[in-house]
């Protein structure tokens, strides 16, 4: 986690600091980092897969031409994110938590009205591609609070973050600097992420081996 930290905050200084070459390399080592703590701490494979899927979003999207590759590996996550989510009683969840379907979709629909027009303007091939994607990540961000509060506001951060990025392909004006915050929003996200799987499957695993604890100590 200290080694994740640290180079998250190397990483979001090179990128204030127009780095370039720097600003890429540190890229491409935070989702591995952070995928180690996980593996350290006992995570889930489907959440290791999710980083792994993250990381290749990551370097495909440093590569001119490889944005679609990019987005296709962000795309794989989430479909990670919202299995293991699904798996982990989020639809159960959600019964108590609706409001973060119904917040999900207006900021889902929300967005998309706003950007349509200028992304057919500036970029209408991606404008299909944008729209598929991001229906992925706004599954993600509902099934996590399904889960995990956690979660969910990782999931929140993630969708905020991948919205600065329309943004600046639809060529609409966004908070600066513009790539600081998308890096400051899509670290916490993950971060956040990985905290709230990683301490529900604990906790999931502390209660499947409660019973028999229980008869060890009665004999």
């Amino acid at each position: 986690m200290i080694l994740f930290v640290a180079l998250s905050v190397v990483h979001i200084a090179l990128v204030g600091l127009d780095a370039g070459l720097a600003a890429s390399i540190t890229k491409a080592l935070l989702m591995p980092a952070l995928a180690l703590w996980v593996v350290r701490q006992g995570g889930p494979r489907l959440l290791v897969a999710a980083l792994f899927f993250s990381w290749v979003g990551d370097v495909a999207l440093e590569i001119d031409g490889l944005f679609i590759l990019g987005m296709a590996g962000f795309g794989a996550a989430h479909v990670c994110f919202v299995t293991w989510f699904v798996r982990h009683g989020a639809l159960e969840g959600l019964r108590r938590r609706w409001w973060a379907v119904v917040a999900g979709f207006v900021a889902w629909a929300g967005t998309i009205a706003v950007l349509w027009g200028p992304l057919g303007e500036e970029a209408p091939e991606l404008q299909v591609p944008i729209l598929a994607y991001s229906l992925l990540l706004t599954a993600t961000a509902i099934t996590a609070f399904g889960v995990s509060i956690m979660a969910g506001i990782g999931g929140a951060l993630f969708l905020l973050s991948d919205t600065l990025i329309a943004m600046d392909i639809a060529d609409v004006a966004r908070p600066e600097p513009g790539d600081v915050w998308v890096m400051v929003t899509y670290l916490v996200a993950e971060l956040l992420l990985a905290l709230g799987i990683v301490r529900r499957n604990r906790s999931e695993a502390i209660h499947d081996t409660a019973p028999f604890s229980a008869v060890e100590k009665a004999r």
